[in-house]
């Protein structure tokens, strides 16, 4: 499980090829994993849990989709990486979520169980952002159909939010609203933050290897190229001191949740760090590029969910952008005792917010659809 600590947002190269060959052995946690998938069981007449493939960009990908009332409004989740599936750790905060509303988890092309269903080369060749942002939108049509929505609520962490910015962006007629967790304005303003956030937390600390360490690659970014390399000793030392994870120096929690998923057997345990050095090496170069900041209009509600110690996507570019910004409705919660893993870490104040933020906004949205159908068959 070493290697999947290195699968999280520009971290892969740290970790050698054969050590992602080796598959966990789950046989020791076998009863923990059959507690949390009793626990976890949909039983309510009214409910809803499934997983299964759906052709999606002419390639089957997996999904789950979890709630305790058909009728809710349907979050689809977007999840971050590149190619780090949140579906082995929704065991750890969803539930609570699934009173609210019905929520989709989606394994993206490259990542977790659709990895393996297709890692070739020609998948690997189609692993672009417009490609991924357009899976999305297929998806969300295929959500819509299969289960009588007019419109869904798109979510996304990190990664999932260059992907699901840009799905809300192309097609707003899908979405109630969106919410961004952890959001992708600018990734250079956001390696320039992070870098010097790890650096004056080296010298306060008076870590001299650190310090020495992050001079080696200074100024960073800078005018020279953003390596995986550069990006490694640079987001190290922003999340050795609480930028992953608040207060933590590491997140075990999250990076071993696999384990215990009832979801995820081993060979889809492997398949998260298996796909994650298929598709970062490939998506790297367009995902250093993504800049929303001239997006000053935003065609439906938006909101963000901001970690106050976040530094792996900093939380202060996306602040800055929602106030500019003009939408039909728009949100920012700020989310004090958390870094980037806003579910995880407060995910009592992010099933609230959902309910008390986004909630309204999909059913508003339903009451004036009802009318509208009523009055066209009148």
């Amino acid at each position: 499980m070493k290697s999947i600590a290195c699968a999280f947002l520009f971290l892969a190269a740290a970790c050698p090829r054969a050590e992602a060959q080796s598959c966990p052995d789950t046989a020791p946690y076998a009863k923990a994993r059959e507690i949390i998938q009793d626990l976890g069981d949909i039983v309510a007449p009214s409910g809803i849990q499934e997983s299964y493939t759906a052709k999606i960009g002419g390639i089957e990908q997996w999904l789950n989709v979890r709630g305790q009332d058909r009728a809710n409004p349907i979050i689809l989740f977007v999840h971050g990486g590149p190619a780090s599936p949140l579906l082995p750790t929704i065991w750890q905060f969803q539930r609570p979520i699934e009173e609210y509303f019905t929520v989709v988890n989606w394994d993206q092309r490259g990542a977790g169980k659709t990895y393996l269903e297709d890692h070739s080369g020609s998948l690997g060749e189609t692993l672009h952002i417009p490609r991924y942002i357009d899976d999305a939108i297929e998806v969300a049509e295929h959500i819509k159909q299969r289960y009588g929505k007019s419109k869904l609520v798109l979510m996304g962490h990190s990664w999932g939010t260059a992907i699901g910015m840009g799905a809300a962006l192309k097609r707003p007629d899908l979405f109630h609203a969106y919410v961004g967790i952890g959001q992708f304005i600018n990734a250079r303003d956001n390696e320039k933050i992070s870098f010097d956030y790890g650096m004056k937390q080296a010298l306060e600390h008076n870590n001299t290897a650190a310090v020495e360490e992050m001079k080696a690659i200074a100024p960073y970014p800078g005018s020279e190229p953003i390596t995986r390399e550069r990006i490694i000793i640079a987001r190290k030392w922003a999340q050795f001191y609480g930028g992953l994870s608040a207060y933590r120096a590491d997140s075990k929690y999250f990076f071993k949740a696999p384990l215990l998923s009832p979801e995820y057997s081993a060979a889809d345990i492997c398949a998260i760090d298996q796909g994650n050095l298929f598709t970062l090496g490939r998506v790297l170069p367009e995902l250093l590029n993504v800049d929303y900041k001239g997006v000053r209009s935003f065609p439906i509600p938006v909101v963000m969910f901001m970690g106050r110690h976040d530094y792996t996507t900093p939380s202060e570019p996306t602040a800055a952008w929602l106030s500019k910004l003009t939408a039909p409705y728009k949100q920012g919660v700020w989310f004090e005792r958390s870094s980037h893993m806003v579910p995880w870490e407060e995910p009592g104040k992010m099933t609230i917010s959902l309910v008390k933020y986004v909630g309204p906004l999909a059913q508003a949205a339903w009451a004036k659809d009802t009318e509208a159908t009523k009055r066209t068959s009148n």
